[in-house]
């Protein structure tokens, strides 16, 4: 996803001097949509390009084009103009990474706005959606125990409540991750309540929690994951923002931005419109129904009413 390659990308990234980013953009110019390689990264990707031809602008698509640390070095050189980032990760471009605003969604989004600025980018209107770390429970456990934030999964698992994780141990290990969780909602689980799974993939996880393996009823999840509601479990809120905020948000080359000041206008309904339900939702049928990214871009804007 997006945070596991974020340490190689404070040295990696350096302020764009090059000359693709000194070149004045013409409204004749193509502008370039790049995005990750992931699943998410390609479903906004792909809404983006669409959207902007839809408008009537020239649009040249890099979709897919790398991890966090190619495509956010491919925009300050200027090879590409516009991506959707995660709000979150400002906290490593900007080595903030203790600053508690990156743990709220409006502060984290103004506080990468405003250090971008200095880098000839502009942030545009973010989706309400947070992407971070999260544990999920299977429906049913939730329904039956009352279940819907961490504040009540803490108080079931300190009152006995019969829970088993499936977790990576980097999850289990790392102090932000799950012992933040432990400290914040006053739980503790025990070696006997985690299945620690090698590797950092989620959608093991959720499969392990699906299908009860080793007794797992609970996962370490991301919070748009598109299995979750597929695999039937349901995300525990965080009220007292343990994680970073990942909002996801367009970021666009300021003189694109200046060629082309619509496209503010034209994405920002889009990215409103996608809560963590729905980018779940349309996840889910990339990653579980197999149906092309920009199918479901095109489908779900369509319903939305957000093309012409």
């Amino acid at each position: 996803m997006r945070h596991s390659l974020i340490a190689s990308l404070i040295t990696a990234v350096t302020l764009a001097t090059g000359a693709g980013q000194a070149l004045a953009q013409s409204d004749q110019s193509p502008i370039r949509v790049g995005s990750k390689i992931d699943t998410e990264g390609s479903l906004l990707g792909n809404m983006i390009v669409d959207v902007l031809e839809n408008a009537g602008l020239p649009v040249d698509s890099k979709l897919q084009l790398g991890p966090t640390n190619i495509v956010r070095q491919a925009l300050l050189s200027g090879d590409i103009d516009l991506y959707p980032e995660y709000t979150g990760n400002g906290a490593f471009f900007t080595d903030t990474t203790d600053d508690p605003a990156w743990k709220s969604a409006e502060d984290g989004y103004a506080k990468i706005r405003e250090a971008d600025k200095a880098n000839d980018l502009a942030w545009l209107t973010p989706a309400p959606a947070n992407n971070t770390w999260a544990i999920a429970v299977r429906q049913d456990v939730a329904d039956d125990n009352d279940l819907a934030s961490m504040a009540d999964f803490g108080h079931w698992v300190s009152d006995g409540g019969d829970v088993k994780l499936a977790a990576s141990a980097e999850f289990v290990e790392s102090d932000a991750a799950l012992p933040s969780f432990q400290r914040a909602y006053d739980f503790t689980l025990s070696e006997d309540q985690l299945l620690v799974l090698s590797g950092g993939n989620t959608a093991a996880t959720i499969r392990a929690a699906a299908a009860g393996t080793s007794g797992t009823n609970a996962a370490m999840v991301y919070g748009t994951d598109g299995a979750i509601a597929a695999a039937g479990l349901k995300v525990m809120d965080d009220p007292k923002g343990v994680q970073m905020v990942y909002a996801p948000a367009p970021v666009v080359r300021q003189s694109v931005l200046d060629a082309h000041p619509e496209i503010a206008d034209l994405l920002a309904p889009v990215f409103e419109s996608l809560d963590r339900e729905t980018l779940q939702t349309l996840n889910g049928k990339i990653q579980v129904d197999g149906l092309p990214a920009d199918q479901v871009a095109h489908d779900y804007l369509t319903q939305q009413g957000l093309l012409d």
